[in-house]
């Protein structure tokens, strides 16, 4: 379970006013609430006879890849103790850099993690709809999304001037994240009595976001959608053709821009011509030694750095596909 109000129940118990802004104002808050908040799950779930541990997250926990497999393995030792998780950003040492920013991601990402049946994000909105249900009282709620399409975005504020309901574009950005790693997402309205129950029976209770008809190995889930890039490289229409319908490896004759400072071993954005994002993965070489080979035969590389390298500035099982791209294509 992925809870959110650490913040602002530390606030509350503080006095203060009003929520805080500061960085270190809110992390102090969270020292407070962290607490509190574990108290009212351990006392609701304990009259359950059900046994809760804390778990605290960064995006750090996520992105680096032993951490990664350290977080994983927690929650589910604590599964085989029958023990619930109850999983919160670590507010009192989490800074802009490394936050989630919302706790539909981080659901979304701890999923991922467990590779869960199910994600629900149970929320003030009752579903997804095809227009703002605020401004259009005939707005249609959709019960099932097969694919996430640019028009759901757009209805849901994730392009351009929001006409959905607020957070709904986080909302549908956890759906891509797990619909991507092949397992489905309920949104319903957290309000409603027994939400839980109707879903998990299978009732027709909010918006069934369909998984992709293949899910992502765990690896390329982890460079999709847990690990944070350090730049970029764009490439040509046949690099990019190369990359997303066969599947291949990124050379660097298809490389035309390098953007960015990163390592060797860095992850990277694999852009198209227009900007979009073709894939992620991670870079055989430095910025500075793409940029001297872009362009280039794999016969020219030694002569161009003076050393042999790789013949691939990213190789095909360190790359993972952007989603929708995928899905276009049949790839994975």
């Amino acid at each position: 379970m992925v809870t959110s109000g650490a913040i602002g129940v530390g606030a509350r118990r503080l006095g203060l006013k009003e929520r805080p802004r500061a960085i270190p104002d809110k992390q102090a808050a969270a020292a407070v609430g962290q607490g509190l908040l574990m108290r009212e799950y351990e006392q609701a779930f304990l009259a359950r006879g059900v046994v809760v541990g804390q778990v605290l997250l960064t995006a750090e926990d996520t992105v680096d890849r032993q951490r990664h497999l350290n977080s994983r393995n927690t929650l589910l030792k604590l599964w085989e103790y029958n023990a619930i998780p109850i999983v919160n950003e670590n507010d009192t040492v989490a800074v802009d850099e490394i936050r989630f920013g919302d706790n539909d991601t981080l659901s979304a990402l701890v999923a991922t993690l467990v590779e869960a049946d199910l994600l629900v994000i149970l929320s003030d909105v009752d579903g997804l709809y095809a227009s703002d249900p605020r401004v259009d009282p005939h707005a249609r709620r959709l019960s099932v999304v097969e694919e996430l399409t640019p028009e759901l975005e757009r209805a849901a504020g994730g392009a351009g001037r929001p006409v959905g309901p607020p957070g709904t574009a986080a909302q549908l950005a956890a759906a891509t994240i797990r619909t991507a790693a092949g397992i489905p997402m309920v949104l319903a309205d957290g309000a409603r009595p027994h939400v839980l129950r109707d879903v998990l029976a299978g009732a027709e209770v909010g918006t069934l976001f369909l998984p992709s008809r293949r899910g992502m190995p765990a690896r390329k889930r982890w460079l999709a959608f847990h690990h944070r890039a350090r730049g970029s490289v764009t490439v040509d229409d046949g690099a990019a053709r190369a990359l997303v319908e066969r599947g291949g490896s990124l050379l660097p004759a298809g490389v035309v821009r390098v953007d960015g400072s990163f390592a060797a071993g860095d992850l990277v954005r694999v852009l198209a011509a227009d900007g979009t994002e073709l894939a992620r993965g991670l870079s055989n070489y430095s910025a500075d030694a793409v940029r001297r080979i872009a362009g280039r035969r794999t016969s020219e590389l030694e002569a161009v750095l003076g050393w042999k390298g790789y013949d691939e500035v990213i190789h095909r099982d360190n790359l993972a596909v952007n989603p929708r791209r995928a899905a276009g294509r049949g790839r994975r």
